[in-house]
C-alpha cells in the first residue's frame, strides 16, 4: 500500500537523507520517496503501520503527519495550495518583520531630539547586527549547519560559521559606539555580499532550506525578504562609506 505523508523540519538534502535512511530501516516499509521541497515523504508499505511509530523512528526535529487526500479538482487544489503556502509563508516571517520594525523605531527614538539621518542609519546597522547576532547566540552550534548550506564562504571554510555571530556582534558595537566605522562598513558590505550571492543562488535554485539570520531559534524559511533585508543593509553601508569619504 501506498501512504503520502508530509514532513515538518527538513531544511536541507541531508535532513532529507536522514529521513530517507530513518523511514526505510522500518520492517514494514517497503520504499521511501522523500521530497524536500514538497516536505513530504510517500511510503510504499507491506503492512499498516502506526503513525506513532513513523514519528519514533525519525529524530526529534522532524514531525510526520498523515496527508489527506480529497476528491477536489486538481486546479482548485493547486489554487488553494498555492495560497496556503503564501499565507504560511507570511505567518513564519512575522518575527523578523517585527523585529525589524523595533530596530527602526528605536533607531528614530535614539536621535528624535537631534535628528540626523546618517546617525540614524548607523544605529540601526548597529542594531540590526546586535539583535541578530544575538539570536544565533543562543544555538552557537545549530547556527553554522544551517548557515553552511547557503553561505559560499561558509561552504569552504566551516570555521567561518562559527565565528559569525562574533563578527556580527563586534560591527554592532563597532557602529553603535562609533569606533572605526569606515572599516566597520567595509566588512559590513564584504559579509552581507559573500552572503547575498548565497541567498541569491537559493533562490534562482529554489532550494528549500531555512533562513539563518536569526539563528535557528526562529525557523524562517528563505524567501525573497532575506535577499531584501541584505540589500537594504549594503545599500546602507554603501551611503555611509560615501557619506564618511566625502566628510
Amino acid at each position: 500500500m501506498k501512504k503520502t505523508y508530509t514532513i515538518t523540519g527538513m531544511t536541507c538534502n541531508s535532513c532529507k537523507s536522514s529521513v530517507h535512511q530513518k523511514l526505510n530501516e522500518l520492517q514494514e516499509v517497503e520504499a521511501v520517496e522523500v521530497n524536500l521541497e514538497k516536505s513530504e515523504a510517500v511510503i510504499f508499505l507491506t503492512e499498516n503501520i502506526d503513525i506513532s511509530k513513523l514519528q519514533n523512528s525519525l529524530p526529534p526535529k522532524f514531525q510526520i503527519t498523515e496527508k489527506l487526500v480529497n476528491d477536489t479538482p486538481a486546479s482548485f487544489n493547486n489554487s488553494s495550495s498555492e495560497s496556503d503556502q503564501g499565507k504560511s509563508k507570511l505567518q513564519q516571517l512575522k518575527p523578523l518583520l517585527i523585529i525589524l520594525s523595533y530596530i527602526s523605531v528605536a533607531s528614530i527614538l535614539m536621535n528624535y531630539n537631534n535628528w540626523n539621518p546618517s546617525e540614524a542609519m548607523l544605529d540601526f546597522m548597529g542594531l540590526f547586527f546586535i539583535v541578530f547576532s544575538f539570536f544565533k547566540m543562543l544555538d552557537l552550534k545549530g547556527f553554522p549547519k544551517s548557515f553552511i548550506m547557503y553561505d559560499p564562504l561558509a561552504k569552504i571554510f566551516p570555521l567561518y560559521g562559527s565565528i559569525y555571530p562574533f563578527i556580527e556582534t563586534a560591527l554592532g558595537l563597532m557602529f553603535l559606539m562609533r569606533l572605526e566605522v569606515r572599516i566597520a562598513l567595509v566588512i559590513t558590505l564584504v559579509v552581507l555580499g559573500i552572503t547575498t550571492i548565497g541567498v541569491t543562488k537559493a533562490l534562482l535554485d529554489k532550494k528549500s532550506i531555512r533562513c539563518a539570520c536569526l539563528g535557528t531559534v526562529l525557523k524562517l524559511p528563505m524567501t525573497e525578504a532575506t535577499f531584501i533585508e541584505n540589500i537594504i543593509m549594503i545599500v546602507m553601508a554603501i551611503s555611509m562609506l560615501v557619506n564618511y569619504t566625502f566628510i
